[in-house]
């Protein structure tokens, strides 16, 4: 009898990658979307026919009960979240609601229809947990014992959602394991995220399309690596034997300078500067100077490993935006 997934999220980056990895394993693919006006629902629909789309919202409890009755599922991923940090700060209450509260909801659905022994539980935390002061930086990598100590709404309300995700794990003996992800990007990420912001303007100002790219600060350090890995790592959590923490993430950081360098590299420019432009609009209440981790655990227990360099996930993205800007030029 094949497996069946519920995805929460499913339109997103990660549920792209998902969706075609779980349906490559043979699953019975569902997928969590909120309504009929969702704007990504009908490309979605054209590249994942075989998915199985039910109508739901993290902070619609009754909805999540019909979306877990229908699916029966024996794994469910939730990756939906308001995950933007710097739209976490403009609207903290909504973030607060469906990134912290929906885990809840999410935990409860699979409770209270009696299904806490038989579905496994994928919670999507964050590398913006551990935030970070001068008290709690990282040395060789925040590791699943780090301290954390969230510098946005959105990491705050991660937080919440990562001890209730433990907290059923523990008191109900429910199969719940949360992959501490650190960032990770590709060619399905949305363009309001940096990367894909930069390899989108990158691409259109080799094509003559835009002249500039305006960003605010360019100095914070991130750990960067290829959503499609993280992915099979998210996978690889459920099926350990017993559920628990893991981060996934390169053990290496560059910054938003070194993204610059890359990405204009690919086009055959070497000095990006006269084509930056940055604007205080951009810059966050409180930023993250650096985040860098250590996979060590995944590594030596899922057997896990990155296989996209930092280099080739910047060709990867600005190889794609160069695809898909072009087209529309034709």
């Amino acid at each position: 009898m094949s497996k069946r997934a519920l995805v929460t999220g499913i339109t997103g980056q990660d549920g792209h990658h998902l969706a075609e990895q779980l349906l490559e394993n043979g699953y019975v693919v569902y997928g969590l979307i909120r309504g009929q006006n969702n704007p990504k629902r009908a490309a979605f629909e054209a590249a994942f026919p075989d998915v199985r789309l039910l109508e739901g919202d993290l902070t619609d409890p009754a909805a999540l009960v019909r979306a877990v009755e229908d699916s029966d599922p024996t794994e469910l991923y939730n990756l939906a979240a308001i995950s933007h940090v710097g739209y976490s700060f403009k609207n903290p209450s909504l973030t607060a609601d469906v990134t912290g509260k929906g885990v809840l909801n999410v935990l409860e659905a699979v409770r209270v229809t009696g299904r806490a022994e038989s579905t496994r539980v994928y919670q999507a935390s964050t590398s913006e947990m551990f935030g970070g002061l001068d008290y709690n930086r990282p040395g060789s990598g925040y590791d699943e014992q780090s301290l954390f100590h969230p510098r946005s709404p959105y990491g705050v309300a991660k937080l919440y959602g990562h001890w209730i995700a433990r907290n059923y794990r523990e008191s109900y003996g429910m199969f719940v394991s949360c992959g501490i992800l650190f960032n990770h990007e590709g060619e399905h990420r949305g363009p309001e995220f940096v990367t894909r912001k930069i390899t989108r303007a990158v691409a259109r100002i080799e094509l003559g399309l835009q002249d500039k790219i305006v960003l605010g600060d360019l100095y914070p350090k991130r750990d960067w690596g290829y959503a499609g890995d993280y992915v099979r790592g998210m996978w690889q959590m459920l099926q350990h034997d017993e559920p628990d923490d893991f981060v996934l993430a390169t053990g290496e950081t560059h910054s938003i300078e070194d993204f610059l360098t890359r990405a204009f590299a690919e086009v055959g420019i070497d000095d990006w500067r006269p084509y930056v432009v940055q604007d205080p609009a951009f810059m966050r209440p409180a930023e993250v100077d650096i985040l860098l981790g250590n996979p060590e655990k995944a590594e030596r227990v899922l057997g896990w490993r990155r296989e996209t360099s930092f280099e080739g996930l910047v060709s990867l993205m600005v190889s794609n935006d160069l695809a898909l800007e072009g087209a529309g030029t034709r």
